[in-house]
């Protein structure tokens, strides 16, 4: 099969098929975030499969040329979303349209050049085709992600037909649902097709050009098992796993699982499984030659980038490596969760088990052993969760586990994702943990090292009910006191027992997401909507809202509003139909510009704290983060007054400075009437510079301390007090960087906001920035007063 395309001369934005060759990462208007990245690659000389992508102006071209899109217009304009017969029955005939009406002769000829030319002398050979959905900066952008892919489709008019498959789901009921609901119009969406050439890959898996369980960035990771990657990403087997040294290429570790089955091709198309016999099951994926090769890869594909790079690798029939796909890593844990404890156990432990470390730290505590989420009643608070795999709807169970292992599983399976989000230790891939372990028995889980240990370490654990906590902190010195508020971050409800004696001022930043993962037990929100469920998400948010509300009163408490990027979103039940498939999720479609695209998701939100409210809470706020523009916040000031917060008196309003449009919008919210900004230090930063803090490249670059940074606060937070606003900032550099501390202090900032860990240390800091501040006001008013009072005596003496 011919892995290129000839291509013709025409730029982009008039083509209508261009294969992957002529395209690049500036093109996802055209390729949508799949064909641009395909594009990016190929164009970097690595080897990805040839592929071309019938861009969204050939759909457009296609409604146009065939008046399409006026018929789907008259369909479903007028048609009453809520009357779900009358809905199908839309959805149905817009659907048909697609199947009655023929695709443009000119259109159907360069596609079938197109395949003819990737599929050379095979007049059948495979092909995958798949929806990729465009990332514009519009409205229609939150509706891709929702339509389908094809494997293995065999011929021309095959492919003809997947690709008028996809189009066609555009059309599906859910997603006219979703258009209907917001307001859009039914027929104005296009839509991007990547046809790429199939692999019937005998090796395939994953690739992190850094270690995400542990934040290495001189380490990649490479996870892969027999057959299709699906079998790796699914947690369906328990993969190899090879940890290489990024600057030598030397393999630091290797890991050879016992891998149940494997996931391949049909003859006919789709895919089957088939059990792996015993030495097939335990056979290595990849020699030692061809660890290396698949991680100089990984390694040109991060330079080429210029960060961190998750991405999908398979090796063909004939022992050739070609690399699927690459997506940025936008979430890296460079320390422990704040709540791991080290091991230090008074004599050494017996190793129990040995798996891979999905998310580090250790805990202690009686070992559960479950089958099914039928037994979570025997699940304490505390306990270690052991289990052959998780799912979504595991995650409650998830989150009351001093730790978790399972079975089965690699560094994407959906065990080792969650734990790192809630910052679990994890030890996945273990192949025995659920037949090994007693239920009951005291385990040690050392997920730092993969290991599981007999007994419970030797130092005390935290309790429960926080009385470890509790003693600790009867054990604090005397906290000093500062003019600068000093708060705490927090993010779960969890927290509260152990945090709310602590000498903290309140709640500078409560994170949403990790309340909201079990607010939606592992739907996506417009999943709840449509199957008429938001009542249950307001309900969980309400009270865990109010857990934070109640045990830190009076101290405010100030909540930032869901802020999930679109690649986090799509993980959950569903999401692959909201979601967009964006490049860089990191500077897309989140934030405040989310709220006023979707505006019944955040009323979910406004409603569960509107209850607190009205359950007699009033110290609970709200933050809105990633404010681009003027418009974003009117619009948002908007959905908030109609829920009746803005009414409540006390109740304060206010914007994350992230972005730094802020400082040249301030007279302007607050006009709007903000209560004050909170500076985000890590966004800012990075956007001040142009620096991704994930990329090591950029190490050196990316400094909070940096002159631009320092004079970018130096402006930011006095103009704020000018226009009577209130300042705040919530990162860690006052805590690491004492001159820090002391530079947000002269500006006038109001208040700092910390993890745990570090707020005495930011305290005294703080204090010791005040003094200093002080005492320098106190000597010039001397220096002064000094030269007056010498002149007075000089001409008394005279």
């Amino acid at each position: 099969m011919a892995g290129a395309i000839e291509t013709n001369d025409r730029p982009v934005a008039e083509a209508r098929v261009q294969p992957f060759s002529k395209l690049g990462r500036d093109d996802v208007a055209f390729a949508g975030g799949k064909g641009a990245n395909l594009g990016e690659l190929t164009s970097a000389s690595l080897p990805v499969p040839g592929g071309f992508v019938v861009g969204a102006p050939a759909y457009a071209a296609f409604c146009a040329e065939t008046g399409l899109r006026d018929r789907l217009a008259g369909l479903l304009d007028d048609v009453n979303v809520e009357d779900t017969p009358a809905l199908q029955a839309a959805s149905a005939a817009a659907r048909d349209l697609f199947d009655e009406t023929p695709m443009p002769e000119p259109l159907e000829r360069e596609i079938r050049s197109s395949y003819a030319q990737l599929a050379g002398d095979d007049a059948q050979a495979p092909v995958a085709v798949r929806s990729s959905a465009t990332a514009e900066d519009t409205a229609e952008s939150s509706f891709a992600g929702m339509n389908e892919t094809f494997l293995n489709i065999r011929g021309a008019d095959a492919v003809i037909d997947a690709v008028r498959r996809c189009w066609r789901s555009l059309f599906g009921a859910r997603t006219i649902y979703y258009r209907g609901v917001n307001g859009f119009t039914q027929a104005g969406m296009d839509i991007a097709v990547v046809v790429q050439r199939q692999l019937a890959s005998t090796r395939a898996g994953v690739m992190f050009t850094v270690n995400p369980a542990t934040g290495e960035r001189d380490e990649l990771v490479i996870e892969g098992s027999f057959g299709l990657g699906e079998s790796v990403v699914s947690g369906s087997v328990s993969p190899d796993r090879y940890v290489v040294e990024k600057a030598t290429l030397a393999i630091r570790r290797r890991e050879v699982h016992h891998k149940e089955l494997v996931i391949e091709y049909a003859p006919d198309g789709g895919t089957q499984q088939r059990m792996l016999s015993e030495e097939e099951a335990l056979r290595p994926v990849l020699s030692d030659e061809e660890v290396v090769a698949v991680a100089e890869l990984g390694r040109r594909i991060e330079k080429h980038y210029g960060s961190p790079q998750d991405t999908e690798w398979a090796f063909d029939p004939d022992g050739g490596l070609w690399m699927l796909q690459s997506r940025p890593i936008t979430t890296l844990h460079d320390e422990p969760p704040a709540g791991a404890v080290e091991v230090q156990p008074s004599e050494p432990q017996t190793v129990l088990l040995r798996g891979l470390g999905g998310a580090p730290g250790s805990a202690s505590g009686a070992a559960r052993v479950l089958t099914s989420l039928a037994e979570s009643g025997s699940l304490s608070d505390g306990d270690v969760l052991v289990t052959h795999m998780t799912s979504p709807d595991w995650l409650p169970l998830m989150r009351r586990a001093a730790a978790i292992v399972t079975d089965s599983g690699g560094m994407t399976c959906h065990a080792a994702i969650v734990s790192r989000e809630l910052g679990i230790p994890c030890v996945v891939g273990t192949g025995e943990a659920t037949r090994k372990l007693r239920d009951g028995e005291l385990v040690t889980v050392d997920a730092t090292r993969g290991i599981v240990l007999e007994g419970a370490r030797a130092s005390e654990p935290a309790h429960a009910d926080g009385t470890a906590a509790a003693s600790a902190a009867a054990a604090r010195p005397v906290a000093a006191v500062t003019a600068t508020q000093i708060l705490v971050n927090l993010s779960e409800p969890s927290q509260v027992e152990r945090v709310k004696g602590l000498p903290a001022d309140g709640v500078g930043l409560l994170r949403a997401e990790l309340m909201v993962l079990e607010a939606l037990a592992g739907d996506h929100p417009r999943t709840l909507l449509q199957e008429g469920r938001g009542e249950d998400f307001v309900a969980r948010m309400a009270d865990a809202l109010s857990t934070f509300a109640a045990g830190f009163a009076p101290r405010p408490i100030t909540y930032r509003t869901i802020d999930f990027r679109t690649n986090e979103f799509s993980g959950l039940r569903g999401g692959e139909r909201f979601e967009p498939d964006e490049a860089n999720p990191m500077i897309g479609y989140r934030g405040a510009l989310r709220y006023t695209r979707e505006p019944d998701v955040f009323a979910l939100e406004m409603e569960a704290l509107r209850r607190v409210w009205d359950d007699g809470h009033q110290n609970l706020h709200v933050m809105l983060p990633f404010v681009r523009t003027a418009r974003e916040l009117r619009r948002c000031r908007e959905l908030i007054a109609a829920s009746g917060l803005l009414d409540r008196p006390g109740f304060e309003l206010w914007v994350m400075a992230e972005v730094p449009s802020v400082l040249f919008n301030l007279r302007e919210y607050a006009a709007l009437g903000i209560t004050g900004i909170s500076i985000g230090s890590n966004d800012l930063t990075q956007l001040l510079l142009g620096a991704d803090r994930d990329n090591e490249v950029l190490a050196e670059t990316f400094d909070e301390r940096d002159p631009a940074v320092k004079a970018y606060l130096s402006q930011l937070i006095p103009r704020a007090r000018q226009l009577g606003l209130r300042t705040s900032i919530c990162g860690q550099a006052p805590s690491v960087h004492p001159e820090y501390a002391e530079l947000l202090v002269r500006a006038g900032i109001d208040a700092i906001s910390v993890s745990v860990d570090v707020l005495d240390r930011t305290r005294a800091l703080v204090a010791a920035a005040e003094q200093r501040v002080l005492l320098e006001a106190a000597r010039e008013e001397l220096d002064l007063a000094r030269p007056a009072n010498t002149g007075a005596r000089a001409s008394a003496s005279s």
